[in-house]
């Protein structure tokens, strides 16, 4: 059941991580997908799993493949990297307005 849960919502952050990529609002993806946003935003938040029917939908909107739409192992990287930061951080194992000058200066 865990796992279920997990798998949920890495598919939500990657549909939304697309989403965004192709710069959709949730609004225009939901039309594409007939859909309510209410739903798309439940999914989004790994509250609930993709039909079969708006699994294809997306793939077409957001013209990905299968694979590129379940490529969300990195993620969980993503994820320890953040964890990582935000621990040197909070315990001042970084300096924190180097680190801000080179967020600014990737944006």
């Amino acid at each position: 059941m865990e796992n279920n849960l997990e798998i949920k919502k890495l598919l939500g952050q990657r549909i939304k991580e697309l989403r965004t990529k192709k710069g959709f609002t949730q609004e225009q993806l939901t039309e594409k997908l007939n859909i309510g946003q209410r739903t798309l935003s439940k999914i989004e938040r790994g509250n609930t799993f993709v039909s079969a029917e708006t699994l294809a939908k997306l793939l077409i909107a957001l013209d990905v493949s299968i694979d590129e739409l379940f490529n969300f192992g990195y993620l969980q990287e993503k994820e320890a990297i953040k964890e990582e930061l935000i621990d040197a951080i909070q315990n001042e194992k970084i300096d924190v307005n180097t680190l801000y000058r080179i967020y600014k200066s990737l944006k």
